[in-house]
């Protein structure tokens, strides 16, 4: 572990606060040093040693003992930096990049940080104006985090912001300066949209993070944060400006660049190895060196690399994410020049390593593929201090299909038809396999169904949008805030773990602002991406794998690792701490994954992940905050990591309750009112007063007999009547909410268990939905109405509709396709397991159901006043935006009926009210 943490409180006790600060650091770094503490400051640094082992000692003070910097990375052009500051006068006392940043910011302040070329986090203090500075790298590759306490005390000594920072979370938590708690803007975000470190707020409330380029100034009298760089601004210019035009002298001229990048990123007196998958980016770092090495073994800037490469990869024979015969063809091809190292993880390994794992990332992060580098990291700690890898590549080449998408929306904005044309016929495979995808049949539950309906409509409003006709501000995008930085995140985290430096080549200023200059056709081509790349690497790279077009990654085969360990990813969602979150829905999500289990095709995996990895997240810094926070020892790291190896299974419990607390409902009095709902109502069908008291009850399956839990019900209610409640001699009907007896009837299915055709899929996106509901506007529900009434029906009702909507006249699709069409209902996020993930059809023959219960209500144990004023049951489908009843068994007609429940007494949510007593007050003169 390496990095810089510090805290700042003009007056306040700095030195304390610094040595709680320290007691979260647990690993020392390999030249062996600790921590150093700067007591008046409160500057700390746990130092790890690239550039200048012996005279980069931190922190670093100038010579007239103002200015003292403590610093996480390496600047890889300090040595014209030196020479442009030993010509201003200034001079060095050691060979180390540190005090080159110093005497830069001495000379040009902050101005100095665009110069840097590198990855970097640094704070510098000032001590004659009581100034802290802290920035991070244009990039941001380096991490730094800070919180600031916005309610100081008014009494306390302090007159200025106390202020900590650190390279990790962990060092703030560990301050003990404010309470751990997660911030639930973040959580909602990554879970709905699998975003994260795209902006200033992390996971935990209060704690943010400098972005990339730029700086926070903290002063005595308050607290700037500002950018000190115009990269992202310089490459709109840059690509705005008439493109180079491509041709053989750019693509010499970007390998020679990408080249120098990889010297520049060498430079070390500590050993240095390469992170090789099978993929273009990090197969092209890994030959480019094994070639120097091979041509010019005698040149200097590459002796950190030592006569023979070390390489690391993680493969896994015989699975889907099989890459090790891509990784053996480019040993086979450099033999004299690398030394392999295969790592081979396993989804054992992953559970014993999960607890650990997750701690180290500090937030939550995409997919299970990080591991994959962890691992990797593990083991090459064992034999190489740097590490450089490809990461980066795909967010400034285009790497990912979506790119594909945005060029050719890109070139039907500017009308370029004829490369339009060029580049479909070009990525007509990848074309295939957006489409192979959009129709394989894989189930789509929306993520909100799986969540707690508060939770959901509190963060309802957030949105996420990326640029989709542009490709360079797509990249741009994704380089500065969708992709990149999460994957520069987990690379740091993994390499903190373990000790070690990870250099990342493409990610270069000079290389990126090169590659803006040229026409998009270096990126993308004919259907091919990372053109310039694929071509500078030809005579370097073999033929397999700088023309491979499958992209796998580095990553785990999720999916199969998943199958396999599913029982004990299942002790997780059934935990009680799972239900007991604020955020899940545990009962859908246990059947779902129980669906998932059974029917591992037709269901992805990321959601899981995602739903696991805030859990382990929680537990791992919420619900064990000693752990989170306490001082670390040798000894207590030796014995917290045994405990974070202990199988989930045992740290997940067993036998817990299924039930989720963000399902459990607040006991509702029969008597009253649904919230927000009123008890009575004056109709504006006939004008008479109804009063509807919704019964609340347990859920339903298709298990239940609801002749005899409407019974039951209906009895309970009459036991503790209030007097007055239902008046003597006034009429009351029993209404009942379609849904559940479709329930009962087993004409409800989860949405995994309906298979859409192609045509549900196609005719479902032409449905509008509503705020009540999807209706058929999802192909779970447009199938079965296709089964209801016949693909021919369905077809000629949406040309009706389509039709209708031209006259101006609505309803027409209904009109044709028919009323039972109408009542399918399809999952609404917001309504209670199971119908927030399932569809149904209305119930089968609800006369005779409304019958029946009418029969059982008459035979109930009741008051015989009560039972006499009773009229029959109404089987109705209400919700906020219309009612329709579907079936009864009394003379009153329908349209008084859905009149009574016009405002939906029953409630859309989770209120679990499927009943209701109607009583007739009579006309509202009489009260």
């Amino acid at each position: 572990m390496c990095g810089i943490s510090g805290s700042y409180g003009f007056g306040a006790d700095t030195e304390g606060i610094a040595r709680r600060m320290n007691s979260a650091l647990a690993h020392r770094g390999p030249d062996g040093e600790g921590i150093f503490v700067d007591g008046e400051t409160g500057l700390a640094h746990r130092r790890l040693a690239i550039i200048d082992v012996a005279g980069g000692a931190q922190p670093m003070t100038s010579a007239d003992g103002r200015y003292t910097i403590v610093y996480n990375g390496e600047t890889y052009n300090y040595l014209e930096l030196r020479d442009e500051l030993e010509a201003l006068g200034h001079t060095f006392r050691t060979d180390s990049d540190t005090e080159v940043l110093l005497e830069a910011h001495a000379e040009w302040g902050t101005a100095a940080y665009d110069r840097f070329n590198g990855m970097f986090a640094f704070a510098i203090h000032d001590a004659q104006t009581g100034t802290v500075t802290i920035a991070r790298d244009h990039f941001g590759i380096k991490p730094l985090y800070y919180w600031i306490d916005e309610h100081e005390d008014a009494d306390a000594e302090a007159v200025g912001p106390k202020v900590l920072f650190g390279s990790e979370i962990r060092s703030l938590l560990a301050a003990g300066q404010f309470e751990a708690a997660p911030d639930d803007r973040a959580v909602y975000r990554y879970l709905k949209f699998r975003v994260q470190d795209d902006d200033s707020q992390t996971f935990f409330r209060g704690v943010r993070r400098l972005m990339a380029g730029e700086i926070l100034e903290i002063r005595p009298d308050g607290t700037r944060v500002a950018p000190f760089a115009r990269l992202q601004e310089e490459l709109r210019e840059i690509a705005a400006r008439p493109s180079r035009p491509y041709s053989e002298e750019v693509v010499d001229e970007y390998r020679e660049r990408f080249h120098e990048s990889i010297r520049m990123r060498l430079q070390s007196e500590v050993p240095v190895g390469t992170s090789l998958s099978g993929g273009l980016d990090s197969s092209a770092v890994a030959a480019v060196i094994a070639r120097q090495l091979r041509e010019q073994p005698q040149d200097e800037s590459f002796s950190a690399v030592g006569s023979r490469q070390n390489t690391f990869s993680a493969v896994f024979p015989n699975s889907s994410n099989d890459e090790e015969a891509y990784v053996d063809k480019l040993l086979d091809d450099n033999a004299g020049q690398i030394t392999a190292h295969k790592i081979h993880p396993q989804p054992e390994a992953f559970l014993e390593d999960l607890r650990d794992f997750v701690r180290t990332q500090e937030e939550p992060i995409i997919s299970t593929g990080p591991y994959a580098q962890y691992a990797v990291m593990r083991e090459a700690s064992q034999h190489v201090t740097v590490l450089l890898d490809g990461q980066g590549a795909d967010e400034m080449m285009a790497g990912y299909n979506p790119y594909f998408y945005v060029y050719l929306r890109q070139l039907r904005r500017q009308k370029r038809f004829k490369d339009l044309a060029s580049e479909v016929v070009g990525s007509r495979d990848i074309l295939r396999k957006l489409a192979k995808s959009k129709y394989s049949g894989r189930t789509s539950v929306p993520i909100e169904a799986l969540l707690n309906s508060g939770f959901v409509a509190e963060h309802s409003s957030e949105k996420v949008s990326s640029v989709q006709d542009d490709l360079k501000e797509r990249l741009l995008e994704d380089t500065f805030r969708h992709s990149l930085p999460s994957l520069l995140r987990y690379e740091d985290k993994n390499t903190m773990r373990f000790s070690i430096e990870g250099r990342v080549p493409f990610v270069d200023k000079e290389l990126l602002k090169f590659l803006f200059s040229l026409d998009e056709s270096a990126i993308i081509h004919d259907g091919w991406n990372k053109r310039i790349l694929r071509e500078s690497m030809d005579g370097i790279l073999p033929d397999m794998i700088s023309k491979r077009r499958n992209k796998i990654g580095f990553t785990t085969p999720e999916g199969e690792w998943f199958r396999t360990i599913a029982p004990h990813l299942m002790e997780i969602f059934t935990s009680e701490s799972f239900a007991s979150r604020p955020y899940f829905d545990a009962p859908s999500v246990v059947a779902l994954f129980e669906d998932y289990i059974e029917n591992p095709g037709n269901h992805g995996t990321m959601m899981f992940w995602r739903l696991l990895n805030v859990e382990l997240w929680m537990r791992t810094f919420f619900d064990d905050a000693e752990n989170s926070s306490r001082a670390l020892s040798d000894d207590a790291a030796a014995q917290e990591q045994a405990a974070l190896s202990a199988p989930v299974a045992q740290v997940a419990g067993t036998d817990a309750d299924t039930s989720s607390a963000s399902d459990v409902v607040e006991p509702k009095s029969d008597y009253v009112a649904n919230p927000g709902k009123e008890l009575d109502l004056v109709s504006e069908a006939d004008g008479r007063t109804w009063r509807r008291l919704p019964l609340q009850t347990e859920l339903v399956s298709r298990e239940d007999d609801i002749v005899s839990l409407v019974r039951e019900r209906v009895e309970r209610f009459a036991a503790s009547l209030p007097e007055g409640t239902v008046p003597v001699g006034a009429q009351w009907y029993f209404v009942i909410s379609e849904k559940i007896i479709a329930i009962t009837q087993g004409r409800s299915w989860f949405t995994w268990e309906i298979r859409p055709r192609r045509s549900a899929k196609v005719l479902s996106r032409f449905v509008t939905r509503t705020p009540a509901g999807i209706g058929l506007g999802d192909p779970t529900t447009m199938e079965l109405a296709i089964q209801e009434v016949g693909l021919p029906r369905v077809v000629a009702a949406s040309a009706a509709g389509a039709a209708g909507k031209v006259i101006g006249k609505r309803g027409l699709f209904y009109e044709v396709v028919g009323a039972n069409v109408r009542a399918i209902d399809g999952p609404t996020p917001y309504s209670a397991f199971p119908s927030n993930v399932s569809a149904k059809l209305p119930p089968k023959d609800p006369d005779a159901v409304s019958a029946k219960i009418s029969a059982a209500i008459r035979g109930a144990d009741i008051p015989a006043a009560l039972r006499d004023a009773f009229v029959g049951t109404v089987v109705m489908d209400a919700n906020d935006i219309g009612r329709n009843v579907l079936g009864s068994d009394v003379a009153t007609e329908n349209a008084r009926l859905e009149a009574t429940f016009a405002d939906n007494p029953l409630g859309q949510g989770r209120q679990r009210t499927p009943l209701a007593i109607l009583v007739d007050l009579g006309p509202a003169t009489r009260r």
